[in-house]
């Protein structure tokens, strides 16, 4: 089409004389708005790239939320347990609270029947505070023994009650706030994995298709990654083998010329120096951490689970080193700080490898650049490259046991 240029308008004219004119002038108006307006709503869809990104981000924060989630619920559990154990030790103090009261009830009954003490004494002994009643009227050298033991234990009684029974509701209200917390964070979970799955649902079956490939290309750069990973380890596994091998056989011919020494003084005796044994306790361990994982293969990734069904991040690493006969904490937040940090150059498999600044996502590493772990919503328990995510995201490797 080619370029309408509009005339520039004369001083005479000032306006539209005609209803026909008038008329085209403002469906031109129309049409030019509406082509204006419909512009930006192009530009304002997302790329598949960002809408990528933010289905990522969106994972991520589910999953840090579910950590969340999983101290709370655990913190819970605990504060559940605790507030039991107390009103049940306040039921019982309770109890030994009024039978002290009933015997000192008794030894007051008794001493009205036989006139053996004055009204005083008896009031002492059926007030709300004995304790205070012995200051004001010292009335104490009045008593037999076994009636100040009895008095002693009752006021020692209802002294631990009410402090229990203080505990007991302190214990409530922290649990009241932890399962507000826990409630909180489960709807966090639940409102970033909606958000997720609507973006994705609006994408067409070619938007899809293209999501795929970029997955694909960031999957073969990842498992590229491991085996570079793979052959550095290599390389310094051999470099230590043949340092090994070299001591050995260093120590072997000192042992042999500290033997010819001891021949030539006829002492009569020998030594020897062996190269100590490795420790394979933690390869053992390890081993067993590593089947229990591999059993796990296919299972969904569900967020806060851990197992046997289903896992997450955390759940499947907690139950995994279970295995082995290791308790590690719930969460992630706990589980980096139950071991030992190591470089990424020294990982071994067993290792737990830990992902982004927010450290919310785990994996049992099993040697090769490679791990198992339960990714995200909607996958399932799998062996994947540790640099799946690119090796930015990784946050530290921790050798647990």
């Amino acid at each position: 089409m080619a370029p309408h240029r509009k005339s520039r308008p004369t001083r005479a004219r000032t306006g539209i004389r005609t209803p026909a004119l008038a008329t085209a002038a403002l469906t031109s108006v129309a049409l030019f708005s509406q082509t204006a307006n419909a512009a930006p709503s192009t530009d304002d869809k997302p790329s598949l790239e960002e809408v990528e990104k933010k289905v990522g981000d969106l994972y991520r924060q589910a999953e840090s939320a579910t950590e969340k989630y999983n101290a709370a619920e655990e913190k819970t559990a605990k504060q559940k347990k605790r507030v039991a154990t107390l009103l049940d030790d306040v039921a019982q103090r309770t109890e030994k609270l009024n039978e002290a009261r009933e015997q000192l009830g008794s030894f007051a009954a008794a001493q009205y029947r036989t006139g053996a003490a004055a009204p005083d004494t008896a009031a002492m002994l059926l007030a709300d505070s004995p304790q205070d009643y012995f200051d004001q009227t010292q009335l104490m050298d009045r008593l037999t023994e076994r009636q100040k033991e009895v008095v002693d234990d009752y006021i020692t009684q209802r002294t631990e009650t009410a402090q229990k029974r203080q505990e007991a509701a302190e214990g409530l209200e922290s649990l009241t706030q932890s399962q507000s917390t826990l409630k909180s964070s489960k709807a966090k979970v639940q409102a970033k994995l909606t958000e997720a799955r609507e973006l994705l649902a609006e994408l067409t079956a070619e938007e899809k298709a293209r999501l795929a490939a970029i997955e694909k290309e960031k999957q073969e750069e990842a498992e590229r990654r491991a085996e570079e990973l793979a052959r550095r380890q290599a390389a310094e596994a051999e470099k230590e083998r043949q340092a090994a091998e070299a001591e050995k056989e260093r120590q072997a011919a000192e042992a042999e010329k500290q033997k010819q020494a001891a021949q030539e003084q006829n002492s009569g005796s020998s030594s020897t120096v062996e190269a100590p044994a490795e420790d394979s306790t933690y390869a053992t361990k390890a081993a067993k951490t590593i089947a229990f994982a591999r059993a796990q293969i296919g299972k969904p990734y569900v967020w806060g689970a851990t197992g046997p069904d289903s896992y997450d991040c955390s759940g499947l690493t907690q139950d995994a080193w279970k295995a082995a006969g290791v308790d590690l904490p719930r969460t992630t937040y706990d589980q980096v700080n139950a071991g030992t940090t190591v470089s990424l150059a020294d990982a071994r498999p067993g290792d737990l490898v830990f992902f982004y600044d927010d450290i919310t996502h785990v994996g049992l590493y099993i040697g090769n650049g490679m791990m198992i772990h339960a990714p995200k919503p909607g996958t399932y328990v799998r062996e994947e490259s540790i640099f799946y995510d690119g090796e930015s995201s990784i946050h530290s490797v921790v050798r647990p046991a």
